[in-house]
């Protein structure tokens, strides 16, 4: 672990004021307390700023700098604060799921396997809306989170498939992953491709994006999008003002 991992300034950045004794319940606390705190978003790429996939400088972007980040920079850093207190960490290689139900190439996200006492869960900080605490790494069951639900299948390629139902929908994938465990140097090409492909989603628009206790805040370019207790609203924003603004004020940035 690099001499930059402070936890407990890493703690302090999510509000995270449990026990830190490792068990199943500490773990859920941090993943959810993750979620409520650092955002999902990819400010970087569209400010010419590189992504570089180490502890230390993630730490210094997410708890010092108080950013947010996308799937290799949360994840990869939730886990090396997870393998800190005790828990055993692997950063797997996901296919995320498209339109069409086909899947995309492999290390296009990346997802955590976490164990301890013989047990293990799926964790995930770094795909924007879903599962909003670990999901038992055990296939064909199903598990209710606030009005969604989620389970894990396996496919025929020795793989698991995270599936999602939104509330009165159908179920729909997310990612399928095997639990092949890599570290940061397996993720940088792909890492590489979302920061420069214009045939990525994250190279075409802004995005910034964070739980809230009630639902879900979102920046999507200049829409501002709030979600509490299901019901939707959205409004449009004027400037590049205003949008730093809501920036600052929602989500904790300044850019």
């Amino acid at each position: 672990m690099p001499p930059l991992m402070d936890v407990q300034a890493y703690l302090d950045r999510i509000e995270y004021r449990g026990p830190l004794d490792p068990h199943f319940e500490m773990l859920s606390q941090l993943h959810l307390a993750h979620l409520l705190h650092v955002p999902f978003e990819n400010l970087s790429i569209h400010s010419h700023e590189p992504i570089v996939l180490n502890d230390s400088a993630l730490f210094e972007k997410i708890v010092t700098r108080r950013r947010g980040g996308f799937c290799y920079e949360l994840n990869g850093l939730f886990a090396a604060l997870l393998h800190e207190l005790g828990f055993e960490v692997a950063m797997l290689s996901a296919q995320v799921a498209g339109n069409q139900h086909e899947f995309s190439r492999d290390f296009d996200h990346m997802t955590l396997r976490v164990a301890l006492n013989r047990e293990q869960w799926l964790a995930d900080v770094g795909f924007g809306d879903s599962f909003i605490e670990p999901l038992p790494l055990v296939a064909d069951s199903e598990y209710q989170q606030r009005e969604n639900r989620y389970r894990l299948i396996s496919d025929n390629q020795e793989r698991l498939v995270l599936k999602q139902a939104l509330k009165d929908e159908d179920w729909q994938p997310q990612y399928r992953f095997s639990l092949q465990p890599y570290q940061y140097a397996a993720f940088a090409e792909m890492c590489s491709y979302h920061q420069t492909s214009p045939e990525s989603h994250f190279t075409r628009q802004r995005i910034c994006s964070r739980l809230t206790p009630r639902g879900r805040i979102s920046l999507s370019d200049m829409r501002f999008i709030i979600t509490e207790n299901g019901v939707r609203s959205e409004s449009v924003l004027k400037n590049e003002a205003e949008y730093n603004e809501v920036l600052r004020q929602q989500f904790g940035i300044v850019m």
